[in-house]
């Protein structure tokens, strides 16, 4: 894994983390997004805002807003795309996961493929 930032972000995520970091943030505020264990299949996503940056975190800026994700979870995101749906079901924010097995039925959680060694 390079030390790029793992995740495409579109620019209709980007468009509305500008309206939740607007909304809700406090001055320095970021989106951080991550995985962490748990969930139904394996593996939760984790979508908040932050504004204590760690020394593991990868950058991404654009537009004018950031977006953190520590080095940890980015294996397990490399080459994910973030996507906001506007949809009345389902809508939100969703990640396009290319290691991810499966799925659960809700999105939040995935089942990782297992890591070459």
């Amino acid at each position: 894994m390079s030390e790029s930032f793992p995740v495409e972000i579109t620019p209709e995520a980007v468009a509305q983390i500008a309206k939740l970091l607007a909304r809700k943030g406090s001055e320095g505020s970021f989106l951080r997004i991550g995985v962490k264990g748990g969930g139904c299949s394996g593996l939760e996503y984790l979508f908040k805002l932050d504004d204590q940056p760690k020394d593991i975190d990868l950058v991404w800026e654009g537009d004018g807003v950031r977006v953190h994700c520590d080095s940890k979870s980015a294996k397990f995101l490399e080459g994910a795309k973030l996507i906001y749906t506007g949809n009345l079901m389902g809508g939100g924010f969703q990640f396009e996961n290319p290691n991810a097995v499966r799925s659960c039925g809700c999105g939040t959680s995935f089942t990782p493929k297992p890591r070459e060694s």
